[in-house]
């Protein structure tokens, strides 16, 4: 599926503090999809069951170093991807290379096959790719919904998602 986030004002985007710049897994770890912010965290929630009990968030969220310069992180956050306690549900992030002053606009892709979420931001400038375990939400149980935990408004311009078909297997030709 894709979607493109245009993002309105970014006046409302939280202080980047300069030691976070090397560690933007705990950074991700720290400011989680439910952590409210200043420009997100928005993006998607996949393998969603009906009630978000069980969901993995795909998200962006956009601090601020100075007056003109800005430093977007993407996450992948699978803390809440299972009903099952007892699995390693790490968060995966990442610093995307966007001038998000200029462009207003970033794109998310993100690739789902049963338990992998493979997530691509700004054209495939950050990659997170991680494996989830839902329990609820497979197959026909599995819902995408698009959200953002942040004060300024995100537009979705594009919403566009597709069901791959089942591959068709070359058999190899007897000799």
């Amino acid at each position: 599926m894709e979607a493109v986030f245009v993002i309105r004002n970014l006046d409302k985007a939280e202080k980047f503090d300069p030691s976070w710049r090397t560690n933007a897994q705990g950074l991700c770890k720290n400011f989680n999809s439910h952590v409210k912010g200043g420009v997100g965290p928005f993006g998607l929630w996949v393998l969603a069951s009906d009630d978000l009990e069980e969901r993995t968030a795909v998200f962006f969220r956009v601090f601020k170093t100075n007056d003109t310069n800005y430093v977007v992180l993407m996450c992948n956050d699978p803390t809440r991807s299972s009903y099952e306690s007892q699995i390693y549900t790490p968060t995966f992030a990442g610093f995307v290379n966007v001038d998000i002053a200029k462009t207003k606009t970033i794109t998310l892709r993100t690739l789902i096959d049963h338990s992998v979420v493979e997530s691509f931001g700004a054209g495939g400038r950050t990659c997170i790719l991680t494996r989830v375990y839902p329990k609820k939400a497979i197959g026909d149980d599995a819902h995408l919904f698009v959200f953002n935990n942040g004060e300024s408004d995100i537009k979705v311009t594009n919403l566009h998602a597709w069901e791959m078909k089942t591959p068709t297997m070359n058999k190899l030709l007897e000799q």
